[in-house]
């Protein structure tokens, strides 16, 4: 018989995300990711100012990499947990664009359907993650 329990599953779940997250967090901030990340934000979501693609772009790799180290800490785990699945459904019409041009978008232009079942496997495992 096996001696790993669901909390020992959840905190093994936790910290694969919370690298997933990290990881993806500090790519927002490599000058190539960055520009195409950039691209990817649909023409009807854009605008100037404080909102701006550059800063969309900073913005979503900060979130992301404070919701990974909120999976981590205890007291804030459910908070970022909720915040990183609100995250993954703000961020799904960039993607959806970018999978609407494969030409222009290289391997970020991942097809509608497996990043739609992506993004909802990675909201899955965070309710596991942090029920």
């Amino acid at each position: 018989m096996s001696s790993v329990t669901f909390p020992d599953l959840q905190f093994a779940v936790r910290i694969v995300l919370a690298v997933v997250f990290i990881g993806a967090g500090i790519t927002h901030f490599v000058p190539g990711v960055a520009r195409t990340m950039r691209a990817m934000i649909p023409p009807r979501l854009r605008t100037t100012g404080m909102l701006r693609p550059g800063n969309l772009v900073i913005l979503t790799g900060v979130c992301e990499i404070a919701g990974g180290l909120g999976l981590l800490y205890p007291p804030t785990m459910v908070t970022a947990g909720v915040c990183l699945i609100v995250f993954l459904a703000a961020i799904f019409p960039a993607n959806a664009f970018a999978a609407r041009y494969p030409d222009r978008f290289g391997v970020a232009a991942i097809p509608l359907v497996p990043r739609l079942t992506g993004q909802l496997v990675l909201m899955g495992l965070i309710v596991v993650a942090i029920a």
